[in-house]
């Protein structure tokens, strides 16, 4: 089938470079007319947190989308804020945005309507105010109103400071982009030179990249189209980026390199495209398969922005594949012997058969297998052990750079103003039937304000049973009761605040840090409390951290055996044996947790934090799901690089020993060559300043390292020496239905590994 394929592609070169040419001049019109991406982030509504959210905004809220606005910090060293000076520069700054038409109202501890609030708005050692800037837009017209006014605001004598919901949003937007922008100025010159040392041709090297660049607009073309009908996470333009320009430059390495051998053994055009397809081409459309199995895992985490991750990922992976197949042959087709041009003198010749470094490592590992793999095993099972205490937390503004005046501006916000520090947990008593304010549902709700006041950690509990010290449970009862006409106003307003149709709400308030062992435990003591005929629902930073890992947790079981199971049927039909697509799993599952205990060493542990750059921090539970979805998906490239050249030569000899070191010595030199770029992709976005881009980057980076030297180059011949002919078996039934699907290996023109 993929002989044939090339053949046809060899005959239409032409009309397939037209068509070619219209899918990228569609892609530049998607990725132009693109627009803007969410955040992918649609909480599963069977969340307790979401559920809870959802009733306050149903029957609390008025519908109208809440006010933006920022914060600004005015700052001095030696004046205080009820300094008339310090507050004559406060207004002077001000003053060129109060008549803004897009500021809605500045409130500062100088306009205050309560001590209270003057109070909070004037930092603890009295040296910082804090002045809160509403705006008439919303998202994403905010974030330019919030750059434009902030423009405007300057104070002579005084330091000023942005931070806010706004201006927190704006970072990390413009932050990815940046990212996005420093990875690919890196990535792109980096991979160009490996490629050249790799081809020892301007030509051959020019394609991979070419093609490289071809799948990112066509995969962010498709990630915008797909941001048309679902909500797609900004993060996905960095994944994309990262995972369509590895696996293209790969693919085209592979389909670039058999195609100049095959023209070297004296093959015509048409029959050098042909066995390229039959081999390459058919190693990288399983290839394409195995990494869209991998990604295709987030889509069981639908709710949370690895679904859109995963969605994208996958298109980028088909568009990889797509021009594999389609432009790179085509192109190839028209230069024939003119794809060495522009040849390099300083790369030297590839080692004749038999005499490379790789034969020799290969045949020294496989003289003492059990001596070598107990080592190398014990070196991943320990690189691995620093997992074993990971801590996981959404990702909160840490993983913002320390230089960002919006992050120094929340920095200083938490630190230094009474009540920033504070964690609230939204308690939603509900009642599926009747009114929620009967004489004994407000004696229970009466009680359970008290319970929670009660917890260890907790400040106090503000609701409408709070909004009078002086009464009791019985007082509330009867006040509650009764007419609501007839309450006091400030009870009406709290019950306008807290009551719905069928839920009450109350806040407690805690001193814990939201993402603290110590405030999950408030958030578990809460949510055990009962409530009579009312049900008990707890949303907030805490919940909704809580409830988002747990998500991610009770799902990853079922998803990594739906990629494991995929990826193994996959190999299958690609080698015809069972024994060796189980030995792939067991090696892809050590590499990636080796990489797993570099993430949480050097990210959660905080090594290497000064000469990277972030705040070290609990590990964000998308991270992991990433890692290994990726990963487990791009490692199969080198499984199917080495199994397939192994089997060819084992085919032809019957020694599964001279197979697996022949294999090796040619296939190993495209291998690195591959891992390296892979390498120096991942690590250009490992020099993101956005903390997630540049956890998955390197953790990225050190599983393709491990896997293509370490697994790759020392576990496999081992392993393959220790198991010999059975590495090749499976039953004949299943043999016979691997062969029936066109999948087998009958001709050598088709089993041809690549090299």
């Amino acid at each position: 089938m993929f002989a044939a394929w090339g053949r046809f592609v060899y005959r239409w070169r032409w009309a397939t470079l037209a068509v070619s040419v219209v899918l990228l001049s569609g892609s530049v019109v998607g990725l132009v007319t693109g627009g803007k991406l969410g955040n992918g982030n649609s909480l599963a509504s069977d969340l307790e947190a979401a559920r809870a959210s959802n009733l306050i905004n149903n029957q609390l809220s008025s519908g109208k989308p809440s006010q933006a606005s920022f914060l600004l910090i005015f700052g001095s060293p030696n004046r205080s804020v009820t300094d008339p000076s310090f507050q004559s520069e406060v207004e002077s700054a001000l003053a060129p945005i109060r008549s803004d038409p897009r500021v809605a109202d500045i409130q500062t501890p100088y306009n205050a309507k309560s001590p209270a609030i003057a109070l909070a708005y004037t930092s603890k050692d009295g040296h910082s105010a804090l002045v809160r800037v509403g705006l008439k837009s919303t998202s994403p017209q905010a974030a330019s109103d919030y750059s434009a006014l902030r423009a405007k605001v300057r104070a002579s004598g005084l330091t000023v400071m942005g931070t806010g919901d706004v201006p927190v949003n704006n970072a990390f937007s413009t932050t990815l982009e940046s990212d996005l922008q420093r990875a690919e100025t890196v990535s792109l010159p980096v991979t160009l030179i490996l490629l050249l040392l790799i081809f020892g041709s301007v030509v051959a090297a020019g394609l991979p990249l070419g093609v490289g660049i071809l799948t990112i607009v066509g995969g962010l073309a498709g990630t915008f189209l797909l941001n048309r009908v679902t909500d797609v996470s900004q993060y996905a333009l960095n994944i994309v980026t990262l995972i369509g320009l590895a696996v293209a430059i790969d693919y085209s390495l592979f389909v670039v390199n058999r195609f100049r051998d095959e023209l070297a053994s004296g093959s015509s055009r048409e029959d050098a495209i042909a066995k390229t397809m039959a081999t390459a081409g058919r190693a990288i459309t399983f290839s394409g398969l195995a990494v869209a199995a991998g990604l295709s895992g987030m889509l069981f985490y639908q709710g949370t922005f690895l679904a859109s991750l995963g969605a994208a990922g996958a298109i980028v992976v088909g568009t990889a594949v797509l021009y594999g197949l389609t432009f790179l042959p085509a192109l190839l087709c028209v230069l024939g012997p003119r794809v060495n041009r522009l040849a390099l003198p300083i790369v030297g010749r590839r080692p004749v058969s038999g005499r490379g470094m790789w034969h020799r490592m290969a045949s020294w590992v496989m003289r003492r297998p059990v001596v070598v793999l107990v080592p190398a095993l014990g070196f991943l099972l320990l690189a691995g052990t620093p997992f074993l205490h990971l801590r996981l937390a959404n990702a909160g503004i840490d993983q913002l750079p320390p230089r960002l005046e919006s992050r120094q501006g929340y920095d200083i916000l938490i630190k230094s103003f009474p009540g920033q520090d504070q964690t609230n947990f939204d308690v939603v008593v509900s009642y599926p039937n009747g009114n929620p304010l009967t004489l004994q549902r407000i004696g229970d709700q009466y009680d359970l304000t008290r319970r929670i006041a009660a917890i260890p950690g907790i400040l106090r509990v503000d609701s409408i049973y709070t909004a009078d010290p002086s009464l009791g449970r019985a007082d509330y009862q009867k006040l509650l009761s009764s007419d609501r006409s007839q309450l006091p106003p400030s009870i009406q307003q709290g019950l306008g605040q807290s009551v719905g149709k069928s839920i009450v709400l109350m806040t407690a308030v805690s001193n814990q840090p939201g993402s603290s062992d110590a405030a999950r435990t408030i958030l578990r003591t809460i949510r055990a409390e009962s409530l009579g005929d009312g049900q008990v629902l707890v949303t907030g930073q805490t919940a909704l951290d809580v409830d988002i890992i747990n998500f991610i947790i009770e799902r990853t079981p079922i998803a990594v055996g739906f990629v494991i199971l995929v990826t193994y049927v996959v190999l299958f039909l690609l080698t015809g044996s069972l024994i060796l697509p189980l030995k792939a799993v067991v090696l892809n599952l050590l590499s990636i947790s080796a990489s797993f205990g570099a993430l949480v060493w050097i990210f959660q542990d905080g090594h290497l934090g000064g000469q990277l750059g972030f705040t070290p921090q609990s590990i964000d539970p998308s991270v992991p799901v990433i890692l290994f979805a990726i990963v487990f998906g791009m490692s199969m490239d080198y499984e199917v690089l080495l199994v397939s050249r192994i089997h060819e030569e084992y085919k032809r000899t019957g020694d599964n020993t001279h197979a697996i070191a022949e294999g090796l010595e040619r296939s190993g030199r495209l291998i690195t060559g591959a891992a390296a770029i892979m390498v120096a992709v991942f690590l250009a976005f490992g020099l993101a300043e956005v903390v997630l881009i540049k956890s998955i980057g390197i953790g990225l980076a050190i599983a393709v390292a491990l896997d293509a030297t370490l697994v790759r180059a020392i576990i496999v011949p081992a392993v393959m020496r220790i198991v010999g002919d059975f590495n090749w078996w499976a039953p004949r039934p299943l043999r016979r239905i691997q062969q029936r699907v066109g999948l087998g290996e009958a001709e050598r023109d088709v089993v041809e590994a690549v090299a």
